[in-house]
């Protein structure tokens, strides 16, 4: 029986071995020429030069297609349709289709390498998503881990979109990146104020793009951004609104939440923020004064661990433990959620509980 074990593990790492030697090979032997690629039965055709991924083709070409993990394959929002010439699928893109999704020859486009002509359906509105050049107008730490990020607008200078959304954020070479890599960020500014966009970033160990901006980035510097994307923002409706937001999940919400006081939207809304301790809070005068234009709000600060030298006398406990206090049925009711992925799915498991149906509850998940 051992020696069986032994076998099929010596199999198994040869393998992935030899599966390693032949994406090296390809990487640096593989020669395609140039690929066409047809966009929606011939509205765009574009020729690239074969090897690289479809999603970075498309960009290198100008058109932007979601992804929020910048094509690491982590996300699974960088979906398009391909008709034609994009190989089998392979085992990286799976576990991010659905069944129906796998049928309509839907596929992750960081994954596919463009190696022969290939036909793909996007949507017609991911043609006006558009590349922006900005400057570092300023930064500032938030808290110890949490710094808000101001870019100007340069070209264009001005910027339209739905609060709620992200864009995607280019992060340029540098020692710890040998190559530029993409990362998605939620915008937190007021979409009133079209000439520049705030962005909230929390430092992510070893992180590219968190180490750039929190340790590398310097004011008056140029960084490149495209955008706005997501599906992620307030619904017109008469419904009482519960927004909850963990760490920089807060970011969307303060944009949402800026739209409401300029428009003078009068629905009834109550806002959650969590963090562990309170030197994990932040843009508390800000929410403050936002309170102030919207007097049917209401804001409740949690601390999920609060330490001594807090003297916190608010909620203590999870946001999820929040939520089951103050919400005794869903009806006519709906809900925005940011942050990490436990608190989010914690929350969509409460809420539904509660009676507020999945198609209202809107997220936006922070890996």
């Amino acid at each position: 029986m051992t020696q069986v074990l032994l076998s099929l593990l010596a199999l198994s790492g040869l393998g992935a071995l030899l599966a390693f030697f032949l994406e090296v090979a390809d990487s640096y032997l593989g020669f395609y020429g140039e690929c066409q690629i047809r966009i929606n039965e011939g509205e765009k055709e574009l020729q690239v030069s074969g090897g690289g991924t479809l999603l970075s083709s498309l960009m290198d070409q100008g058109i932007f297609i979601p992804s929020a993990c910048g094509g690491r394959g982590s996300c699974g929002y960088c979906k398009v349709q391909v008709l034609e010439g994009g190989g089998p699928l392979l085992p990286t893109e799976t576990p991010y289709l659905e069944p129906e999704e796998v049928k309509g020859n839907v596929r992750l486009s960081c994954q596919i390498k463009v190696r022969r002509d290939i036909d793909i359906e996007i949507p017609s509105e991911l043609f006006l998503i558009k590349e922006f050049r900005t400057q570092v107008e300023g930064m500032r730490n938030l808290t110890d881990d949490i710094k808000e990020l101001r870019l100007r607008l340069i070209e264009p200078d001005t910027i339209t979109f739905k609060p709620g959304q992200y864009i995607q954020f280019q992060v340029p070479e540098y020692e710890q990146c040998p190559e530029s890599v993409y990362r998605a960020y939620s915008i937190a500014s007021a979409a009133h104020e079209p000439t520049g966009i705030t962005l909230v970033v929390t430092r992510v160990p070893e992180g590219l793009a968190t180490t750039f901006i929190h340790e590398v980035l310097r004011e008056g510097e140029e960084i490149f951004l495209n955008g706005p994307y997501g599906e992620f923002y307030l619904r017109d409706s008469a419904r009482e609104i519960f927004f909850v937001a963990g760490g920089s999940g807060l970011a969307p919400v303060m944009s949402m939440l800026s739209q409401m006081a300029e428009e003078k939207i009068t629905r009834n809304a109550t806002l959650v923020f969590g963090a562990r301790q309170k030197k994990g809070l932040f843009y508390v005068e800000e929410i403050e004064a936002l309170k102030e234009r919207l007097p049917n709000l209401k804001v409740i600060f949690a601390l999920s661990n609060p330490e001594e030298e807090d003297r916190w006398d608010g909620e203590r406990g999870r946001v999820t433990d929040v939520l089951e206090k103050i919400i005794k049925n869903g009806a006519n009711k709906e809900a925005y959620l940011c942050g990490s992925p436990a608190m989010v799915e914690a929350c969509v498991e409460l809420l539904t509980k509660k009676g507020i149906s999945q198609e209202l509850i809107f997220y936006d998940k922070f890996a």
